[in-house]
Formats: structure tokens, C-alpha cells, sequence
């Protein structure tokens, strides 16, 4: 089984499984397909949080791919605008992506490296099928399409046009690179004449990535977040992703919990799910980023005694919500920004040996930094604007090599060490949110997937922009197909309601990915229709 968020990408790596490959090989090919399929969202410019369930022996592994900063001048790169710091070669990061897929392949693929990347080959010299909501991702994103980037204009604005529906979008540079990234590995594109082009491009552009740089990246191979509830294991991506630091500790705040009786999205259990969403953020703040404390910080979050503290606060109705909303994050916090932008893409792979890959890869913003190295038809990522920039002591403080935090989150959920599905969305802040509602549905509530995925969505401000006066409650963002009645809940309650797009949009909420692993030994995907997503097995 591979869901992925475009069919062509799925169809790839389910070619490869068919091919003999396991899950680790048809992962190569669907990321480096969905790079192709969904420029706007990932892509060899960008990163990778990957998980990875190996059947044989039981465990699951993390290949840390996040995007790094080059050789960065911090007090230069503060003192540019924002706008600098957002687009543009200023803002990229050194590229992820490739190493890990490389990382992951060297220890567990099964087939010939060039083999599992020759699907995204055939795929960027044929062309992607621009889909309708692929189109639109085009046409959101057209400004920064048209800022003055030669090759990014060239190759996503066919003709001087937004490509249309229907049509296929050939990218004959990426091809010659991954060709190169298939005969070299990882050597193709951190060292030699991709990596050539990458850093010229950046020293002429403004930015920060050198060769020394790309040679010296590397993907680290971790150990990924556990966490039990009930009678299940959450295993999940660890710093510096944050998604998990938010949705774990939340979803232990409520293990004993059964929410009334009736639905989660009732105003009553949404108001307490955002009083504890309001709880844990500014632990996230303080303790998440690329720094070795991070993990212990975080299993400290998740003790009995600090659990016991927030369900506490949780629970304490008005008194402790007002507190709450006075609380200050220590660090500014730029991955959780509300903004539109983030761009962001999750695959799940399932083999036939029971091998599973849950993996979310990202360019950060739509189209990244906006800008691709001529010749290479590569779109850079924008991370840099991931990190904080103030606070000695932060952890997710900009600095040379450092790699920036992100709210990626992919989660794989265990019971006996048997692996139940594996979830994960697109989407930035949303990302924490939509997972969150989505595990406490399944886990708490036992829903069906499917109920769960196309329910409402729902998001919580981070921020006190988003404050109301009474109770010191803040804003709830939804679908509109929220009903009204629990809308006014709501806002008796305190909260301000914004009905942020039409239900199914899934321009700002993304789409769930999930896989199902079945008591028969067959395998259910489900793939959201928010976005191009699909689900497609043998």
C-alpha cells in the first residue's frame, strides 16, 4: 500500500513494490516523485522526517533529514528584512532530503539505488498531470512564481502562464539532476556540479550555503518519541520536529478521558482541548529544537508529575484558563506561524513483509525560497525562516549547521509492538492540531479512520493575538462545516470562531494520510481528498 499526495507518486512506489523492492525502496521513489508531482511542496530543495517500522526485528527508527543552516552570519542575516529572511537564496537552508532517502536506503533497501529513483526520472522528463487542486497550489503561489526568478518562472509558469488542468509539466533539469543523484548517490548532488551550482547560485543570490556545506551534510539515523496510551505506543518524530512534543502531551492530559459521552467537536470538549492546547505550547517553545537537550526536556514534558501539573491546569476551569492566557513564550516561535504558506507533503508505505515507512517532507513555504539554481531544476527550501532569532538560550536560536525546528510530525501508533496505522498531515501549525484530534478520535473514542479523516477540522491560535477577554480563551479556526450551534457554544465560552475555508478546501488545513494494518494481515489506505492524495495497493 502507498498513499502519497499525488497519484502519479503513488503509482511509482507501488511500481517498485511490485518490482521486489520493500518499503524503503518504494519510499525513494514516491518521495522523489512526489518532488516532481508536488513542486510546490517538497522536493530535493527540501527535508525529511522519515519513521520507519522494520518488521523483522520489531523496531521503529527515525532518518533525521531536516534542512541545516550553511555558513550563516547571524547578526548579518537578523538585521534583513523579513522579507529577505523568507525568500530568496537568504533564506534556504542546506537541503535534507536527498541524504536521507540515501541514509535510509544504504541500511534497509533491497533493490539497486538507481532503480528506485528511476520512476521520478521518467516522471520529470514525461511530465506530472497537473490536477485541479495542483493547480490552484500554482495559482495561490503565482506572485512568487513571478518575483524574478529566471528558472523558477521557466519551468512552473509554462509559456508565461499557470499551467493548466489536464496538462503535464516536464522539469527536464530536475531529471538530468536526479539522473546524477542515481549514478553518484548522495555524492551527485552534495558534491560535484549540482553542488557547484547550489552554492554559486546562494553566493551570488545572497544566502549562506557554501560546498563545504553540502559536502559536510549528513542525515542522522535516531531514535524516534515513544509514548504509551491505553493500551497503545505512540511513536513519533523527534526534536527537532516539535509536532509530537505538542499532540503527546496533550493526548495524556486526556488518557483517562471520554469526553462526555458524545462527539469531540462539541463546544464544551473543544474548549477543553484548547485549554490544553494553550497549556502545553510554551513547554514546546522553551525546550524543541536541534540541541541534545531537547529529547530529555521533552521526556520530562511527558512524566507522570508534569502530566499531572498540566491536567491540573487543564481542569481547573476559569482561574487556571485566565493564567494560562497570561503565560509568555519564551521564544518567538516562527513554526508555528498561522500563515498559508507552509507547504508540506506526507506518504506512508506499506510492504508485504509488514514493513512500514511514515515519512512528511517539506520545502517549508509553497515553492520554497522561490528560487531554483540554474540548471538544476531543484526549488530551494526556505527554512531559514524556521529559527528563532532571539534568546541566548533558546533552543531553536539560528546558528551555523544548526537545523531548524519544524512541526512535522509523523506517527506510527503500536499495541503489543504490532503496528496499528501510520498518520501524518501537511500544513504547519495545523499540522500538531489535525493530528491531535485525529489520534484522540481513533485512540480515545475508537472512530473509524475514515469518520475521523473527514470530520471537521480544527486549529487553535498559539499566539495572544488571538485572545479573547473572557476566560482567557482565544481562537478556534475551522472548516466551515462546523455547526452553527456549537459555533455559539463557543463563543460563549470565550472563544472567537474564525470559519477559515470551505470544507474539503484543504489549502490551509492539508489532507490526513493514514494506513491501516488490519487484524487479517490486509492493509486499508486512506487518502484525503482535501488535497490530490491517493491510496493505491495490490
Amino acid at each position: 500500500m502507498v498513499v502519497a499526495g499525488h497519484p502519479e507518486a503513488s503509482a511509482a512506489g507501488v511500481a517498485v513494490l511490485k518490482s521486489g523492492g520493500n518499503a524503503i525502496d518504494a519510499a525513494v521513489a514516491t518521495a522523489l516523485a512526489l518532488g516532481v508531482a508536488e513542486p510546490y511542496g517538497s522536493g530535493l530543495g527540501g527535508k525529511l522526517m522519515l519513521l520507519y517500522f522494520e518488521a523483522k526485528s520489531g523496531t521503529v527508527s527515525v532518518v533525521d533529514a531536516m534542512d541545516a543552516a550553511g555558513s550563516v552570519d547571524v547578526r548579518a542575516y537578523a538585521a534583513r528584512t523579513l522579507e529577505e529572511r523568507s525568500t530568496g537564496y537568504g533564506s534556504a537552508c542546506v537541503p535534507g532530503l536527498a541524504a536521507g532517502l540515501w541514509t535510509a536506503h544504504r541500511k534497509w533497501g533491497v533493490r539497486p539505488w538507481a532503480d528506485d529513483v528511476q520512476p521520478a526520472i521518467a516522471l520529470a522528463r514525461t511530465g506530472f498531470l497537473v490536477l485541479g487542486k495542483s493547480r490552484e497550489m500554482f495559482e495561490e503561489q503565482e506572485r512568487k512564481l513571478r518575483r524574478g526568478d529566471p528558472d523558477i518562472a521557466r519551468l512552473y509558469l509554462p509559456g508565461g502562464k499557470l499551467p493548466e488542468v489536464g496538462s503535464r509539466l516536464a522539469n527536464a533539469d530536475l531529471a538530468r539532476t536526479m539522473e546524477t543523484l542515481a549514478r553518484e548517490g548522495r555524492e551527485g548532488f552534495y558534491r560535484g556540479p549540482v553542488a557547484v551550482a547550489i552554492a554559486e547560485a546562494a553566493r551570488q543570490g545572497g544566502g549562506w550555503i557554501t560546498r563545504d556545506d553540502l559536502a559536510a551534510y549528513d542525515a542522522r539515523i535516531t531514535e524516534p518519541v515513544r509514548m504509551g496510551f491505553r493500551d497503545f505506543t505512540v511513536v513519533a518524530a523527534p526534536p527537532p520536529s516539535s509536532g509530537a512534543a505538542m499532540y503527546l502531551p496533550i493526548l495524556k492530559i486526556f488518557e483517562d478521558e471520554r469526553f462526555g459521552g458524545g462527539p469531540l467537536r462539541s463546544a464544551a470538549n473543544l474548549a477543553l482541548l484548547g485549554r490544553a492546547w494553550r497549556a502545553v505550547y510554551p513547554s514546546v517553545n522553551r525546550t524543541i529544537g536541534d540541541v541534545p537537550e531537547s529529547s530529555a526536556l521533552l521526556a520530562q514534558t511527558l512524566a507522570p508529575a508534569a502530566i499531572a501539573t498540566l491536567r491540573r491546569q487543564v481542569y481547573g476551569g476559569l482561574e487556571a484558563a485566565k493564567k494560562m492566557s497570561r503565560q509568555e513564550p519564551a521564544e518567538a516561535s516562527p513554526d508555528f506561524s498561522e500563515s498559508r504558506q507552509a507547504a508540506t507533503t506526507h506518504f506512508i508505505v506499506a510492504d508485504g513483509a509488514g514493513n512500514i515507512v511514515c515519512a512528511t517532507q517539506s520545502q517549508s513555504f509553497h515553492f520554497g525560497a522561490g528560487v531554483i539554481p540554474p540548471g538544476t531544476g531543484v526549488v530551494m527550501n526556505n527554512s531559514m525562516s524556521n529559527f528563532g532569532l532571539t534568546g541566548p538560550a533558546a533552543p531553536n536560536l539560528i546558528g551555523p549547521g544548526k537545523r531548524a525546528r519544524s512541526t512535522i510530525g509523523p506517527a506510527i501508533v503500536l499495541r503489543a509492538g504490532k503496528p496499528v496505522f501510520a498518520i501524518g498531515v501537511p500544513g504547519s501549525s495545523r499540522i500538531p492540531s489535525a493530528l491531535t484530534v485525529a489520534l484522540l478520535e481513533r485512540l480515545a473514542l475508537n472512530r473509524p479512520m475514515a469518520a475521523v479523516i473527514g470530520d471537521t477540522r480544527i486549529h487553535f491560535f498559539t499566539t495572544e493575538a488571538g485572545a479573547t477577554a473572557n476566560a482567557g480563551a482565544g481562537t478556534l479556526e475551522v472548516e466551515a462545516s462546523l455547526p452553527a450551534t456549537e459555533s455559539a457554544g463557543l463563543e460563549t465560552l470565550g472563544w472567537k470562531v474564525v470559519r477559515r475555508e470551505e470544507a474539503g478546501a484543504g489549502h490551509y488545513f492539508g489532507g490526513i494520510n493514514a494506513v491501516e494494518c488490519n487484524p487479517d494481515g490486509t492493509l486499508t489506505g486512506f487518502a484525503d481528498p482535501r488535497r490530490t492524495n491517493e491510496a493505491r495497493g495490490y
